[in-house]
């Protein structure tokens, strides 16, 4: 990660500090250094201690937990509508979880001393947290229906919207050995969505690099799940 102390908070939002009072956000960053983080960049593995949070603003980054008969499954892609480090705000110190850079670009970080001190300092800060928690849990169940209920073509088409969403882009990189693993399938299953997507001109798929050409397309094919989760977020948070 390349700090870059060049740039300074107008430059970036996250929403989760962006909704604060202004006299508590810029405490906040006073205390945050903004990073460059890589695409395949590691941040956690499982076991590892926190020592940092990270507020992504033009980043994103996957979350995996690796089942004992499986290499892997995502159960949350975090862009700059949250936070990695969210044990912390339990008190909690170790991460049970991967956490990998998906999407290249700056975050907020700051230390987990720092992060203490303002959870401690700003009732907004702390209360704002809980409730992205609330959202989290949530979150977490409707991934487990969703994982367990619907189709695959279905799930890429949700999986596409939310990245899209995060990399404030229509085109993103990911290869099929990535997607197969972040959507918990085969290869050959993941190959056979992508056709069928491409097939129906929703998105353009080559070596890794995707286009979504339908967004609204792309809605209609996928499950139910994407709209509910953002409507949960803005229910909760705003």
């Amino acid at each position: 990660m390349q700090p870059d102390s060049a740039k300074t908070p107008e430059h970036f939002d996250n929403r989760l500090l962006a909704a604060l009072p202004k006299r508590d956000q810029r405490k906040i960053l006073s205390h945050c250094q903004v990073v460059e983080l890589r695409r395949g960049e590691v941040i956690s593995e499982p076991g590892d201690r926190i020592r940092e949070v990270y507020f992504p603003t033009g980043s994103f980054v996957s979350m995996v937990t690796p089942p004992a008969d499986h290499s892997g499954l995502e159960v949350r892609l975090v862009g700059n509508e949250g936070m990695i480090g969210t044990p912390l705000i339990l008190g909690v110190e170790i991460t049970q979880i991967r956490t990998f850079v998906q999407g290249a670009g700056p975050a907020w970080r700051m230390s987990d001393a720092r992060f203490g001190e303002a959870l401690r300092q700003s009732d907004a800060l702390r209360a704002r947290l809980h409730r992205y928690l609330d959202v989290l849990m949530n979150q977490s169940t409707q991934l487990l229906a969703c994982t367990r209920f619907h189709l695959v073509e279905a799930r890429l088409a949700r999986w596409l919207l939310m990245t899209q969403d995060r990399a404030h882009s229509d085109h993103f990189h990911i290869t099929h050995e990535l997607l197969a693993l972040l959507l918990g399938v085969r290869r050959v299953g993941v190959t056979k969505a992508a056709s069928a997507l491409q097939a129906r001109k929703l998105i353009h798929y080559h070596r890794g690099d995707i286009t979504v050409l339908d967004r609204a397309g792309l809605q209609d094919a996928a499950c139910g799940c994407y709209g509910a989760a953002e409507a949960m977020y803005a229910q909760v948070l705003g």
